[in-house]
């Protein structure tokens, strides 16, 4: 009962916040449709997203013991109007900090890793070009702690000529202050996951990739999760588009790819404990969360697990820019509504 009133609680706080931020920021027309009468299903929902302006979008349903449930709308490719696949290829961009946490975690686990392990021990060419080297350590890293400067709000980055996670990102950011003192606040960095990637690859003594592969993705039988563009058939990328550029972004390299089906498979498994020994899982609960967002040009995903109808819920929309991540954030919330309904909640 006590923890069914918390969950309550935090339901509604979450409400509140998102229902102040849309009347206070949103475009009028989008504070009118998030309070606008739901449709019956999460198909009509789906495509009212894109009569709404998104280019496509594909959403995964799946609730604990039943069969998934894939829903599709709009585009594939808009120049070809090749219409929209549940089973596409996506970029997740950040929801790849959820496999190199739970790899960290396991790394921890079996003794090659440590937690207070500091950027200096691991990595001590960065000592004197990474300000706090000597203090910093994996645990910060991984929660965003560290106080190192975030390399994609550099001015000489560009999202839309640079990859993501490349070890020459790193020079945009050596030599340079802190942001704060580490441990002292929280800055979401991609800096800190590109040093925890460099970390695990000098431990493990082979790309740390590798290791996600073996312990993560094959164990769960994931066999459409890649690192990059360049491990796939480029035509199974769902394509990515920028409010006000004709040009399909796919071809930029940013990260994880991954069908909806498998993030959510991961996602069911990194919150229901099965991807972890009882050691790792409790490793894991103490420094990183259990479901993430992601962004790159083109490209905006949400992976959660909502316990209160212990349902996971993945959504991508191939449409960024202006107000459209507003609206991606609208439209799934709306889904959750539907399947709140749905279960009787």
């Amino acid at each position: 009962m006590k923890n069914r009133k918390k969950l309550i609680i935090r339901v509604m706080i979450a409400v509140f916040l998102t229902v102040s931020s849309i009347l206070i920021f949103a475009p009028w027309e989008f504070a009118i449709y998030y309070f606008a009468p739901l449709p019956a299903t999460v198909q009509e929902q789906v495509d009212e997203a894109v009569n709404h302006g998104l280019d496509g979008i594909i959403v995964y349903v799946q609730k604990e013991g039943q069969e998934a449930e894939f829903y599709a709308s709009g585009w594939h490719n808009r120049d070809k109007k090749i219409p929209a696949d549940p089973n596409a290829l996506f970029k997740i961009a950040s929801i790849g900090k959820l496999y190199n946490a739970s790899a960290v975690a396991k790394l921890v686990a079996n003794g090659a890793l440590s937690l207070d392990g500091t950027l200096a021990d691991y990595v001590p060419s960065l000592v004197g070009r990474i300000e706090y080297a000597d203090e910093i350590t994996v645990r910060m890293l991984v929660q965003h702690r560290s106080g190192i400067p975030n390399y994609t709000d550099h001015d000489d980055f560009h999202w839309s000529e640079q990859s993501i996670g490349r070890e020459e990102n790193l020079n945009l950011i050596l030599d340079t202050p802190a942001d704060f003192k580490p441990g002292s606040d929280y800055s979401y960095s991609n800096t800190n996951y590109l040093l925890l990637g460099k970390i695990m690859t000098k431990t493990l003594g082979y790309d740390h990739k590798h290791y996600i592969k073996d312990e993560i993705l094959v164990p769960l039988g994931l066999k459409r999760t890649f690192f990059s563009i360049n491990d796939i058939n480029l035509g199974e990328l769902m394509s990515g588009y920028f409010v006000g550029y004709d040009d399909d972004l796919k071809e930029l390299d940013q990260g994880y790819v991954a069908t909806a089906k498998d993030v959510g498979v991961f996602l069911r498994a990194l919150n229901d404990g099965t991807l972890f020994t009882d050691k790792e899982q409790d490793i894991y609960a103490s420094i990183y969360e259990y479901e993430h967002k992601g962004w790159v040009l083109g490209y905006v995903s949400i992976a959660r697990y909502h316990r209160d109808i212990d349902t996971v819920v993945i959504q991508f929309v191939n449409t960024n820019g202006d107000d459209t991540e507003l609206l991606t954030d609208i439209v799934y919330d709306r889904i959750i509504q539907i399947l709140r309904m749905r279960n009787g909640n």
